[in-house]
């Protein structure tokens, strides 16, 4: 009886280790370690490409558990950045990103799954998530990639992401038509966590 207790005690301490091993990260905003790019067709003819210059987040991750990663990520959608002040201030306009009413966009995983490794070596992943622009949600697949992990030299712990999607400008309620060749969205994400002491 009483080994078979032990054994018990043994695999229930084993299995809650396993559930804690997930660190929590802040994603580091202050050092300008994340970003959130956008490139979309003007008119069919070229592309503007622009940023968000506030951004900020958290997530939890195990490299040798990365399904059982979650992130939350928060743009600040007033701090958008083409390059041209009248344009920045357009896209914040109710025209299009609306950021009197909607100063946040977020995003929220669902669920990770991962792919396979890339060309360098690296482990790729399907990020499903909850993304949420002008108050609308809708479910999104960012196409992720674990750069690598490891300390820093200022005595903290990193870890590093980046990833790939695209959206239709229709989907999160109505903006201003620029056309059908205006919808679509490509976005690129990339992001420093720091391990939370």
């Amino acid at each position: 009886m009483l080994k078979k207790t032990l054994a018990a005690l043994a695999i229930g301490s084993a299995l809650l280790s396993a559930n804690v091993m997930a660190a929590d990260y802040v994603v580091d905003k202050t050092g300008q370690h994340a970003f959130v790019d956008f490139k979309i067709s003007h008119l069919g003819y070229s592309y503007i490409t622009g940023t968000f210059k506030d951004i900020d987040g958290k997530f939890s991750f195990d490299a040798a558990k990365p399904e059982d990663s979650k992130i939350e990520f928060n743009v600040n959608t007033a701090s958008v950045f083409t390059n041209n002040a009248e344009r920045d201030k357009h896209i914040s306009s109710k025209d299009f990103l609306k950021v009197a009413d909607f100063p946040k966009a977020t995003f929220v995983s669902t669920s990770v799954k991962t792919t396979g490794k890339n060309a360098d070596g690296k482990v790729t992943a399907d990020v499903a998530g909850d993304l949420t622009i002008v108050g609308v949600t809708k479910p999104v697949v960012v196409k992720a990639t674990f750069l690598g992990e490891g300390k820093d030299p200022w005595g903290g712990y990193r870890a590093g992401f980046e990833g790939t999607t695209s959206i239709k400008r229709s989907d999160f309620g109505k903006m201003m038509d620029l056309g059908p060749q205006s919808d679509a969205v490509d976005l690129y994400i990339t992001f420093e966590g720091v391990k939370a002491k």
